[in-house]
C-alpha cells in the first residue's frame, strides 16, 4: 500500500494442556509456552506498531503465591523490549533451577498453563503504556480477575457507556477497550454472584464454593450476556483468573480468528500462517473460528467451540486478504494473485496491446503477490493474442514471422524502490516535502524516454498524498509518454469503523474526486441535502439508520470517479498523461470470494452502527471538523 495506514491487532490465546514437567522431557524446556507465545507474537507482527503484551495464569495456584503475571511495553522496539523483560527474569535462574519445572512453576513468574499475547495497532488514542493489552480487571476473589485483550472496535461506545452508569459503575475512560472490559467484567462478577448464591444454602464452605464455581461457571452463557449490545468488529481474548479461557469473534466474521488443537495445546490466533509455523501443522488442521462463536477453554482442559450470539451474514473483511494479513497465508496469497491477474486484460487494453512500449512494475512491497498473479494475468493474454496472430498468417506464415510472433514477450521490471523510512526535523515545509518526495528511488534506464509507458501496480489507494507526492513524481523523472496506476482494491469511498484507522472521510481520494465532480456538474446542492438527512438520521432508532452518503456516489460512473482521481493525484509539474485504473467489485469478489465484507468500497456496513459512523463522517467533512466519526 502506498499510503500508510493503521489497521489490525494481533492476538493469541495458549492453553498447555500438559504438566510443565511433559514438555521439559519432550521439548528439552519449560519455558515451552512462553516460546511459542513468543513465535506467534511474530510471525503476526505485521499486526502490530505501538505496543505489545503477555499474561499468564498458573492452574490452581496456593492462597498467597502469585498466579498472574502480566508484561506490557510500548517501547519503539516494543517486542523485542517485551521478551527481554519476561526473558531476563526467566534466564536470571541457575541451570539447576532451569532444568525444575516444579521449582520454575513456584516461584517463577510467566511460567503458567494460560497465556495471551496481543500486538496492539492503535487507530486512536494516545500510544501511552495504558493503552497496551492485555488490560486486567483486578479482584481479590480469584474467579473475578479478568484479562482481556483484543482486536476491535465497536461503533457504539456512549450507549455501551451508559448502560455501564446505570448499572452503577464509574467506569474511569469512556473507550471501547475499558467499555468492554468493564461490560463482560460486570456479567462475569454476576455469574459467579449467581453460582455463590445457588450453592450456599447446601452447606459448602467458601473455599468448596470456589471449586463449584470453578467447574460450573458457564462462560458461554456469561459471553451472550455481555454482548448483547456489541456492535462492531472483534476478536476478544480473556483469561478469568482460576483459568478459563476465551477467545470470541463477532456475528459478522468482521474480523480473523483461527485455531488448533492437540493432546498437548490449545492455540488461537488472529491469522492462520502463525499457528502453522509456530507449531509446525499442515493447513488443513486449522481451523477457523466461526462468527458468532467463541473457543471456551475451562481450566480443567475441556475445549468447546460454542455460539455465544445469533450468526449473522458471514461479513469477513476483505481488507485482510488485500494488505493487512500476512501473504504466507496459502489463500490469502492466491487471492492476492487473482486480484492482480483480473487487471491484465484491462491493463493491456489500456496501453493498446503496444507491449514493445510498456513497463510493467509494482508499489513494493505489499501488491508483490498482486504483481505474480498481474504478470501471470498478462502472459494468458499474450498467448491468447500470439495464437491470433498466428492463426490469421494461415498459409502464409514463415519460420522467421513465427519466431517473431513467439517472442513478443512483456517488460517486466522492479522500477521502484522504497528506501529506508526518512525522518526529518526540518521546519520548512518545502524543504520537509523535497525529503519525502525522496522515500521511494527508481531504476534508471529501463525506460525509453517519451516513448514507454509504465504501468505501475499498487494493493489500494487511500489517501493518494503518497501516488502525488513520491511515487508519481519520481517516476516521472525516468520521462516516460505516461503512467498508469492499477489499484488491485475497488476505490475507498467510506469510512472503516471496525479496526481499520480510516474514519475521516475527506482523507479519501475518492470521496475528494466525487466533491469535485459534484462542483463542476454543477450538483453542489447535494452536499448540503445529504448534510441535512445525516443530521435527521441521528434522532431514528439504530436499526433505521441508513447509508446517506452512498446515494451521492450514483451520479457518476466508476470510471468519471477513477479519471478525477488522477486529476487529483496528478502533480502539476510533470510531463506524462496519468491514468488510474481500479479494480471493480465484482471482480473484488471473484478473488476474495469468502470475504465478502466491502463497505468502505461498496457503503454497505455490516452493523447498524457503520451507517451511523458514515454519516457522522460526512457530517464532520462538511462542518471542517478534523474528528473520528466513531
Amino acid at each position: 500500500m502506498s499510503d500508510p495506514i493503521k489497521h489490525e491487532c494481533g492476538i493469541a490465546v495458549v492453553r498447555l494442556l500438559k504438566p510443565l514437567d511433559y514438555y521439559h522431557k519432550k521439548y528439552g524446556t519449560a519455558f515451552y509456552g512462553v516460546q511459542k507465545m513468543q513465535l506467534l507474537l511474530q510471525k503476526m507482527r505485521n499486526r502490530g506498531q505501538d505496543g505489545a503484551g503477555i499474561a499468564t495464569i498458573k492452574l490452581n495456584p496456593e492462597p498467597g503465591t502469585r498466579y498472574i503475571s502480566r508484561k506490557r511495553s510500548n517501547a519503539t522496539n516494543y517486542l523485542t523490549d517485551l521478551f527481554d523483560m519476561v526473558w531476563a527474569r526467566l534466564n536470571a535462574t541457575t541451570p539447576e533451577q532451569r532444568n525444575d519445572p516444579a521449582w520454575l512453576r513456584a516461584n517463577m513468574p510467566y511460567m503458567g498453563e494460560v497465556l495471551m499475547g496481543h500486538l496492539r495497532y492503535g487507530t486512536h488514542g494516545d500510544n501511552s503504556i495504558e493503552r497496551v493489552h492485555p488490560f486486567h480487571r483486578q479482584n481479590n476473589w480469584i474467579t473475578r480477575n479478568l484479562l482481556l485483550a483484543g482486536n476491535f472496535n465497536m461503533t457504539n461506545v456512549d450507549e455501551l457507556f451508559e448502560e455501564l452508569v446505570e448499572l452503577g459503575q464509574y467506569p474511569k475512560e469512556k473507550s471501547d477497550t475499558v467499555t468492554v472490559l468493564e461490560k463482560i467484567g460486570h456479567f462475569l462478577d454476576d455469574e459467579v454472584q449467581r453460582l455463590h448464591t445457588w450453592f450456599k444454602p447446601d452447606g459448602y464452605s467458601n473455599q468448596n464454593l470456589n471449586q463449584l464455581i470453578f467447574e460450573n461457571l458457564d462462560v458461554q452463557r456469561l459471553l451472550r450476556r455481555a454482548s448483547k449490545k456489541f456492535d462492531g468488529g472483534y476478536v476478544l481474548g480473556g483469561l478469568i483468573g482460576h483459568g478459563d479461557a476465551f477467545l470470541m469473534r463477532d456475528p459478522n466474521g468482521i474480523r480473523p480468528a483461527y485455531w488448533y488443537m492437540d493432546d498437548e495445546v490449545v492455540v488461537g490466533a488472529s491469522e492462520r500462517p502463525a499457528i502453522q509455523s509456530t507449531f509446525d501443522i499442515r493447513y488443513k488442521n486449522v481451523r477457523e473460528l466461526k462468527p458468532g462463536h467463541a473457543l471456551i477453554i475451562k481450566y480443567n482442559g475441556k475445549v468447546e467451540e460454542l455460539p455465544f450470539i445469533e450468526p449473522r451474514e458471514n461479513r469477513a473483511c476483505s481488507f485482510e486478504r488485500i494488505y493487512f494479513s500476512r501473504g504466507n497465508d496459502r489463500e490469502i496469497y492466491q487471492e492476492r494473485k487473482k486480484l492482480g491477474y483480473q487487471l491484465a486484460s484491462r491493463a493491456l487494453e489500456a496501453v493498446n496491446y503496444d507491449i514493445k512500449h510498456t513497463v510493467f512494475s509494482y508499489i513494493p512491497n505489499t501488491a508483490e503477490a498482486a504483481y505474480y498473479g498481474l504478470m501471470e494475468g498478462l502472459d494468458a493474454e499474450m498467448n491468447r493474442w500470439k495464437q491470433e496472430q498466428i492463426l490469421a498468417q494461415g498459409k502464409d506464415m514463415t519460420p522467421e514471422k513465427l519466431l517473431e510472433i513467439l517472442t513478443v514477450h512483456t517488460r517486466n521490471e522492479k522500477l521502484v524502490h522504497k528506501d529506508d523510512k526518512q525522518r526529518t526535523f526540518i521546519a520548512d515545509k518545502k524543504a520537509r516535502n523535497s525529503m519525502v518526495s525522496h522515500v521511494y528511488d527508481v531504476t534508471y534506464g529501463i525506460c525509453n524516454d517519451h516513448a514507454d509507458t509504465l504501468v505501475l501496480l499498487d494493493d489500494s489507494i487511500v489517501r493518494g498524498t503518497t501516488l502525488r507526492d513520491s511515487i508519481v513524481s519520481i517516476t516521472a523523472r525516468l520521462k516516460p509518454k505516461r503512467i498508469i496506476i492499477l489499484s488491485s482494491a475497488p476505490q475507498i469511498r467510506f469510512p472503516d469503523c471496525y479496526g481499520i484507522d480510516m474514519s475521516k472521510m475527506r482523507d479519501f481520494v475518492a470521496f475528494q474526486a466525487l466533491v469535485a465532480l459534484l462542483k463542476e456538474n454543477g450538483k453542489e446542492h447535494l452536499l448540503q441535502e445529504t448534510y441535512e438527512r445525516c443530521k435527521n438520521s441521528e434522532f431514528l432508532p439504530i436499526e433505521a439508520v441508513m447509508n446517506e452518503v452512498a446515494p451521492l456516489y450514483e451520479h457518476f460512473e466508476y470510471e468519471q470517479i477513477s479519471q478525477k482521481i488522477a486529476e487529483i493525484v496528478r502533480p502539476k509539474d510533470i510531463k506524462p498523461q496519468l491514468d488510474v485504473i481500479f479494480q471493480t467489485l465484482d471482480g473484488l469478489h471473484a478473488a476474495c470470494p469468502k470475504n465478502s465484507g466491502d463497505w468502505y468500497f461498496s457503503g454497505k456496513y455490516p452493523t447498524p452502527g457503520g451507517n451511523r459512523v458514515a454519516n457522522r463522517a460526512f457530517m464532520n467533512f462538511v462542518e471542517n471538523k478534523d474528528a473520528r466519526a466513531y
